[in-house]
């Protein structure tokens, strides 16, 4: 019996522990701007931007059929994505792009957790874009 509850005990101390590590460890992510902004809000803050890094992270063929301009492809889906993006510079501001927001939202969530400082995804990515610019 009082095994079983020293047992509990570390048991409950360790998960304690573990859970305090995990939020030290993301600490520094809270430190990092990241905003997902509209359509208007992204091709404003990236014009008045200066040595701004434009992203779009859907496939070669995608970005083929249509890009923005001055716009770096870096395929979220390669196998060196990561390798890719890590080429950036953390510091500058970085502005995300896909085709509806879903592959930019992932690839925010792994730039914020390599250490990028400053980074928007653009809401409903370049169909919003679209929708915006013909209208």
């Amino acid at each position: 019996m009082i095994i079983r509850t020293i047992s509990t005990a570390l048991v409950m101390i360790l998960m304690v522990n573990m859970a305090s590590c995990q939020s030290s460890n993301n600490s520094k992510s809270t430190d990092a701007t990241v905003q997902t902004v509209s359509v208007s809000d992204f091709a404003a803050k990236l014009k008045a931007s200066t040595g701004a890094q434009l992203v779009d992270v859907r496939t070669p063929q995608e970005f083929a059929e249509g890009h923005l301009k001055n716009a770096l492809n870096v395929n979220y889906n390669a196998d060196d994505f990561a390798e890719q993006i890590a080429k950036l510079d953390k510091t500058k501001a970085v502005y995300v792009y896909c085709r509806s927001g879903g592959r930019s939202g992932s690839a925010v969530r792994q730039m914020q957790e390599m250490g990028f400082t400053e980074i928007y995804n653009m809401d409903g990515g370049i169909l919003s874009w679209k929708g915006e610019v013909v209208k």
